[in-house]
């Protein structure tokens, strides 16, 4: 084979090699080489890494795998380009850790197109409305907190509360074409729980999962959420509606807080650097509706503390078209899911439900309501029957209430049938 003049100056051209200056914390300095924010390198011969800041000739890199063994005097490569991924139909169905890579024992995505992780936002003006409900299987979310085709969630827990139960009761019972499911930071254990028994074969045929557990570096934590997202892009840009889950944003907004203070930013709320606030957003707008397809997000919040106002629960909630709550105090009485309709709210649903529909969600909702405000009467025995027919409708049928909204982890229903259910329960408040 004959190579062309280019070709052979390309392929003579010496090769540039820098070396580590220093091992600091969670990063590595490296000089001798000339490469922008983003760019791979590789350390010792098989450590990957990635630009985080330049300054004065010096790099600083963060490893995207354990830096055991890394010392001052290493060579380090530069790949001259940044992180990409594999993407299409092919994932179908995959297990790919927090890089891309299949970790399912099911072989290589040779066939799979790659791509870099840098993606444009769709334009402003050239977004598809919000205009079409998104079936999720659970009762009272499609009927109280109605999500649209593209909007973007957040789903809003202590530990402990279910929120990964009920993402995987959506992952099974959504009407969207495809799912990418990120678990960032989870403990590795529940992994292979999630993926077997809530998941399960079907919802995993239509699906691809992103895996970085809580062990592994904070950079490829923090990529792993921008491997599904792009992950998701590519699907939407197909045409497809796409649902994009990640559980849960809070690691990742932790993982950005190790490598901003690493980098030498300073903390500012309650720790965080200012770059955690701007990675968020980033990555939040870069899910919705395209011209073809739609990412229809939805993202758990970890409140420290059950905190709701916490730093990062409160900027995810400025940004995100809707959030949803799950109490505590619901989950220990056995209410499951453990979801605060009260405190739940979706900003398109008034655009994407008929007159109707809205009416009879909202007697639901003044009924809850009225119970709360009365529930210190009721609960020791001071109030009286007649005093507020919401009240009294709520007591008479408080059991109805309770069924239609808990829902077994198996138990998947439609949209349709949730509606219906929903007009037999008002029709028994006796028009409050």
């Amino acid at each position: 084979m004959t190579l062309a003049w280019p070709e052979i100056i390309e392929t003579a051209r010496p090769e540039r090699l820098g070396t580590v200056s220093q091992v600091l914390g969670l990063g590595v300095d490296v000089r001798g080489l000339t490469c922008a924010v983003g760019d791979m390198v590789t350390i010792a011969g098989g450590i990957d890494a990635e630009v985080v800041a330049t300054s004065n000739g010096q790099l600083r890199c963060m490893p995207l795998t354990p830096m055991t063994g890394i010392t001052v005097g290493d060579a380090v490569h530069s790949n001259g380009r940044p992180l990409s991924v594999p993407t299409g139909p092919a994932l179908l169905g995959r297990v790919l850790d927090g890089l891309g890579r299949p970790i399912d024992g099911k072989g290589p995505l040779t066939d799979a197109p790659r791509v870099t992780l840098d993606h444009q936002p769709p334009s402003v003006m050239g977004r598809n409305r919000i205009a079409t409900p998104l079936t999720l299987g659970v009762r009272a979310l499609d009927t109280l907190t109605t999500t649209g085709v593209g909007q973007r969630l957040g789903l809003f827990a202590g530990s402990g509360v279910g929120k990964s139960s009920l993402m995987s009761m959506i992952a099974r019972g959504t009407d969207a074409q495809v799912s990418v499911i990120a678990l960032v930071g989870e403990r590795g254990r529940e992994v292979r729980e999630f993926i077997e028994d809530d998941l399960g074969p079907e919802g995993l045929a239509r699906s691809v999962v992103v895996v970085s557990t809580s062990d592994q570096p904070a950079m490829a934590r923090l990529r792993a959420s921008f491997v599904a997202t792009r992950i998701a892009e590519a699907f939407r840009d197909d045409g497809f509606d796409a649902m994009l889950m990640m559980d849960s944003l809070t690691r990742v907004a932790m993982a950005q807080r190790e490598i901003g203070l690493s980098a030498g930013e300073p903390p500012a709320t309650r720790g965080y650097p200012p770059s955690t606030f701007s990675v968020l957003a980033q990555l939040l707008e870069r899910a919705g509706t395209d011209v073809a397809g739609s990412i229809t997000g939805l993202y758990t919040v970890l409140v420290d503390g059950d905190d709701h106002n916490e730093p990062i629960a409160d900027a995810a909630r400025s940004i995100l078209d809707g959030h949803i709550v799950l109490d505590r105090s619901l989950a220990v009485t056995g209410h499951y899911p453990a979801i605060d309709v009260l405190g739940s709210i979706s900003r398109v649903a008034g655009k994407i439900t008929s007159a109707g529909q809205r009416a009879r969600a909202t007697s639901l909702r003044t009924v809850l309501a009225a119970r709360r405000e009365a529930s210190d009467l009721i609960d020791v025995g001071a109030y009286q029957p007649g005093a507020n027919p919401r009240v009294d409708a709520a007591v008479a049928n408080e059991r109805g209430i309770s069924e239609f909204l808990t829902q077994s982890i198996d138990d998947v229903v439609t949209a349709e049938e949730s509606w219906r259910q929903l007009d037999r329960l008002v029709s028994t408040f006796g028009g409050v």
